[in-house]
C-alpha cells in the first residue's frame, strides 16, 4: 500500500510523541489525535512502528498509549532492572514474585472485572493492603501443598517465607528489608508509570485514569480475570 508524504510525516510526529510522553490525549494535541483517529493510513503507519520496536498502540477511550511489549528492553524493564528496583540487595527470584504478587493483589483489590466499569473502589489504606497480600499468601500457601503450587505455577510458601522475612516498622520505613519499606517502593515505582496516586500523608493509594483504561479495555476481559483469580484462589462467585 502506496502512502501519502503528509501521512508518513504525521505517523512520525505521533510516535515520536509517543516515545516521549508515552501518551496523547486529545485535549493536549488535539491536531495529532486527529490525524491519528481520522486517518486509517496514519494509524496503521504508528502501528507499524509500535510493532518494530516491540511495543502495542492502543486507543482507550480519548487517549493514546504507547505500552512496551513483555520483552522490550528499551522502552520497558527487564526482569534484573526490576528486581534491583523494587526488591532488596540480597535478592532471589521469590523476593521477584513477591513483587508480582503484590501488585496483583493490589488490583484485585480495586477491579472485579464485572459490569461496564471493572473498578469497584476509589482508593485503599495502604494498612489494608498489607493484610490484604499476607491474607492470600497464607491462605495459599495453607491451601496447596508443594506439590499443587507447582502445577499452579505459584510458590505461595516461597512468597510467604520471603514476605515473613522482611521486618516490621512502627513507623513509616523506607527500607526494603521491612514490609513497609517493600511496599513503599513498589507504590513509588507505580506512581512513577502513571498508574496510581500514592498520598503518603495519609497513606491512601488511589488509581488513575491511565490505569482505569488499561484494566477495563486490556486486563480485565473474562478470561484474564479468571486468570488473575486462579492464581489468588479467589472462588468465583
Amino acid at each position: 500500500m502506496a502512502y501519502e508524504i503528509d501521512e508518513v510525516k504525521s505517523s512520525q510526529e505521533i510516535y515520536c510523541y509517543l516515545l516521549e510522553h508515552h501518551e496523547l490525549r486529545e485535549e493536549d494535541v488535539p491536531r495529532l489525535y486527529k490525524a491519528y483517529t481520522e486517518s486509517e493510513a496514519v494509524q496503521n503507519l504508528v502501528k507499524s512502528q509500535g510493532e518494530i520496536s516491540e511495543c502495542s498502540i492502543e486507543r482507550y477511550g480519548d487517549v493514546i498509549y504507547l505500552i512496551p511489549g513483555p520483552g522490550n528492553r528499551f522502552l520497558g524493564y527487564s526482569k534484573a532492572q526490576l528486581k534491583k528496583e523494587l526488591c532488596r540487595s540480597s535478592a532471589t527470584d521469590k523476593d521477584y514474585y513477591l513483587v508480582q504478587f503484590s501488585i496483583m493483589v493490589l488490583l484485585l483489590e480495586f477491579y472485579d472485572g464485572q459490569g461496564s466499569s471493572s473498578k469497584m473502589r476509589e482508593y485503599i489504606r495502604v494498612g489494608e493492603l498489607q493484610n490484604s497480600i499476607s491474607d492470600h499468601l497464607k491462605e495459599g500457601a495453607e491451601r496447596l501443598d508443594e506439590n499443587e503450587q507447582d502445577l499452579y505455577g505459584v510458590a505461595y510458601s516461597q512468597m510467604l517465607q520471603a514476605y515473613e522475612s522482611l521486618r516490621s516498622s512502627d513507623r513509616a520505613s523506607r527500607q526494603k528489608t521491612t514490609k513497609e519499606g517493600f511496599l513503599y517502593h513498589i507504590l513509588r515505582f507505580l506512581q512513577d508509570q502513571g498508574l496510581i496516586e500514592y498520598i503518603e500523608q495519609d497513606e491512601m493509594i488511589k488509581t488513575t485514569r491511565k490505569l482505569d483504561h488499561f484494566m477495563d479495555w486490556n486486563l480485565l476481559n473474562k478470561s484474564n480475570y479468571q486468570r488473575v483469580l486462579a492464581v489468588l484462589g479467589v472462588e468465583d462467585e
